[in-house]
């Protein structure tokens, strides 16, 4: 029979297992999820402007001045009550909409580096059009027209 002073309870057992699997776990967690040390990191990201956008019944309308859509190659994170878009200005008339919400695990797109539109929460890279530049996405965002009139961008739903 084991020494008293020696011998573990079930309980502490079970206890210490339980923190070392938890500890292998979250470990594979982030390693699988892109850690700092993947090539697509997020954390190069720089986070786009926000602007609140007018849900008019048929789009999402957004006011252009004071935000980074007043010079071509400006991009922003469009909030509204019909979603969430990120938009860039592609010309001085022209502008492009995609779905802000990342085709992997639908974490909202916050960021961007250079050209690309950079999920935080994996890294997946999106091109200024929603195609997928890297991933671990393989879908690519939702595209919606755009028109421009009066110092305001609408996104057509």
């Amino acid at each position: 029979m084991p020494d008293a002073d020696n011998s573990l309870s079930r309980r502490q057992f079970c206890a210490g297992v339980c923190q070392f699997a938890s500890g292998g776990t979250i470990a594979t967690l982030v390693t699988a999820c892109g850690g700092a040390s993947s090539p697509t990191s997020p954390s190069k990201a720089s986070d786009l402007g926000v602007r609140s956008g007018q849900f008019t019944g048929t789009g999402v309308r957004v006011a252009v001045a004071g935000s980074a859509l007043a010079d071509v190659g400006g991009a922003v994170l469009v909030e509204s009550t019909a979603g969430v878009f990120l938009v860039s200005r592609t010309s001085d008339t022209a502008f492009q909409a995609i779905d802000a919400i990342c085709s992997h695990e639908s974490c909202t797109i916050t960021g961007a580096d250079g050209s690309a539109y950079v999920c935080p929460c994996h890294g997946s890279r999106y091109s200024r059009t929603g195609q997928v530049l890297a991933g671990p996405a393989v879908a690519s965002l939702r595209r919606f027209a755009t028109t421009f009139a009066d110092g305001a961008v609408t996104i057509a739903l």
